[in-house]
């Protein structure tokens, strides 16, 4: 089935679509349910119109400051020139958030075209931003390291990218699992297009990464946007879940479950939840998960609760993922 996505996404936009359907996993089915969103963080503070927040990430500092950074934009949308991205901080994941510089804008002498969807994480005292640069042509979109010492002033990697891939791969998401680095991206079955999917690659030094694999295959094919961007993987007691979207609609999350963190089935959908580009964090007073995009007037979270207990083993969300 091939599907315009840029198409469908501006059609919700203009109709007004902000959150999508109910979940579609029976009682039975949900490991996981997603409560009420509320407001945290407006990117239109300070300016003259209305800006917005896009794909985002969370990650809580040494001394305990939260940190936000996003791809950001004046309204309306206008994603071929979303060329800086969003920095704001709050001393509680809820706020007050106060925004801040630009944390990096686009350089074209690296080779970069436009800023998409960052990830950072830390390691020992060095923060690592991992972000889609785009490039010439869409079947070799770039995937970028930044490194930083206090989240405010960045330096990218002397090396250059770190791989290219299509179609648009974008949207990194870092984990390290069984002793080694795991880089999630959104990409397609080739480079060129194909099915949607989500991809990753395996690295000892988050410089060198191997080639791509799958770890989840839509039925939904194309191009431009899809259904498996923003992927999120997480562990929680014995299963892992992968987080995507957008589905039933711009603000729209599914949620499948694996035994393993590089297989997921579309058969294992355990719930659908109403967000667009959605993140999970957690701080001392439990787990949540974001919304924001194109039209959403800001930054939302929503707390989650879980079927079943986690365990020791449970993935770290908004602190550092290694040393």
């Amino acid at each position: 089935m091939e599907v315009n996505r840029r198409t469908a996404l501006a059609g919700c936009l203009a109709l007004g679509v902000t959150l999508g359907l109910a979940g579609t996993g029976s009682a039975a089915e949900a490991d996981l349910t997603v409560g009420t969103f509320a407001k945290i963080y407006d990117p239109s503070v300070g300016e003259s119109g209305p800006w917005y927040l896009n794909d985002h990430t969370f990650i809580r500092d040494l001394d305990g400051t939260w940190h936000v950074f996003g791809i950001t934009h004046a309204e309306p949308a206008d994603p071929d020139n979303e060329i800086s991205f969003a920095h704001a901080t709050a001393p509680d994941l809820h706020g007050p958030w106060t925004k801040q510089p630009f944390a990096l804008t686009v350089d074209p002498a690296y080779g970069e075209t436009h800023l998409w969807a960052p990830h950072v994480i830390r390691v020992g005292a060095t923060y690592h931003m991992f972000y889609c640069g785009g490039g010439a042509e869409s079947a070799v979109s770039a995937i970028n390291l930044a490194t930083s010492k206090d989240l405010f002033h960045w330096t990218r990697d002397p090396g250059g990218t770190l791989f290219h891939d299509g179609y648009d791969a974008r949207d990194p998401y870092v984990i390290r699992i069984d002793g080694r680095w795991v880089l999630f991206y959104t990409g397609n079955t080739e480079p060129s297009g194909g099915n949607h999917v989500v991809l990753y690659r395996t690295s000892h030094d988050l410089r060198h990464w191997s080639d791509r694999d799958i770890a989840y295959v839509s039925p939904e094919s194309g191009t431009w946007g899809g259904p498996t961007e923003s992927p999120f993987v997480l562990r929680h007691g014995r299963y892992w879940y992968l987080f995507t979207g957008p589905r039933l609609g711009y603000a729209g999350t599914d949620v499948h479950r694996s035994d393993s963190p590089f297989h997921f089935d579309n058969a294992d959908l355990v719930t659908h939840f109403p967000a667009h580009a959605a993140e999970v964090v957690r701080d001392h007073t439990g787990w949540y998960a974001s919304h924001a995009g194109w039209g959403q007037g800001g930054l939302y979270l929503a707390p989650i609760t879980w079927a079943r207990p986690g365990g020791p083993a449970d993935t770290p969300a908004g602190d550092d993922v290694g040393t």
